[in-house]
């Protein structure tokens, strides 16, 4: 059969990707047999794998709409994914976004569909060298850094090893970004989960991207520097619910931590 037309050059059909992975498990179709195929093994382990994502995006959301409405107007959104509804320019159509993503799909479908926003582009980057980020023509055409910026890291440092230094991966966004900036982190965890957890990140080891899914304190350690926001780094589904029924004490399910801050 023929590439599908969104399909881009020099891609490994054969080898599972966390973003089209991630696609499938919101619906999408921009993925590949070997993505669905790996995908269906996480569905046996975790069948409420589709719920933690969309409760990732909504925490997304609700972190992006909680930071306009403090007055940040500029975003960068790594490891973004594969474009679905309710992307952060949508979410915040008055805001500047630089989405970045590794993923050659995830850039390409991004390109066809920003073609005509004047206010967002993509840069094909890898989160682990935040310098190509920065640097990237599109983030300097399109943001300001003499304006708050919001950093979004929603379910994407858990695909970043310790060897990689996550840490100091955020450190050297933070450093870069203006006073009044800010960061959302959503993390997966091996808290509450571990065994399933452990099977999961066996799953991802045989794709492009492979998982190290940390405790809370390990994910506490990565916001060093950031003034967190009430109520701190908490369950993706109980920061700052839309509705207070969405957190009910038994949140674990979700299998992400959540958290916004200020770089003062």
């Amino acid at each position: 059969m023929n590439d599908p037309d969104w399909a881009a050059q020099h891609i490994d059909p054969n080898q599972p990707s966390a973003a089209r992975m991630y696609d499938y498990y919101l619906g999408g179709s921009h993925n590949f047999a070997s993505d669905r195929q790996a995908a269906a093994k996480v569905l046996e382990l975790l069948p409420d794998a589709p719920l933690m994502a969309q409760a990732n995006r909504a925490f997304l959301h609700r972190s992006v709409r909680f930071l306009v409405d403090a007055g940040v107007r500029q975003f960068i959104d790594l490891g973004s994914g594969i474009p679905t509804a309710g992307n952060v320019h949508e979410v915040a159509p008055e805001s500047t976004v630089v989405y970045v993503d590794m993923d050659p799909v995830a850039v390409a479908y991004s390109e066809s569909i920003l073609s005509d926003v004047d206010r967002a582009g993509i840069v094909h980057a890898d989160v682990r060298r935040p310098e190509k980020v920065l640097e990237s023509p599109v983030t300097r055409e399109l943001l300001d850094f003499d304006q708050p910026i919001g950093l979004l890291t929603v379910a994407v440092l858990h695909f970043v090893a310790a060897a990689d230094d996550p840490a100091g991966i955020l450190a050297t966004f933070r450093d870069v970004l203006p006073t009044g900036s800010a960061i959302a982190l959503a993390h997966a965890t091996v808290d509450e989960r571990p065994d399933e957890m452990a099977r999961l990140t066996a799953i991802y080891q045989n794709s492009a991207n492979p998982t190290t899914i940390r405790t809370r304190d390990e994910i506490a350690a990565l916001l060093t520097g950031w003034d967190l926001v009430e109520p701190g780094l908490t369950w993706v589904v109980e920061w700052r619910p839309d509705w207070p029924d969405d957190a009910d004490g038994n949140s674990a399910w979700c299998g992400n931590y959540g958290a916004v801050g200020w770089k003062r």
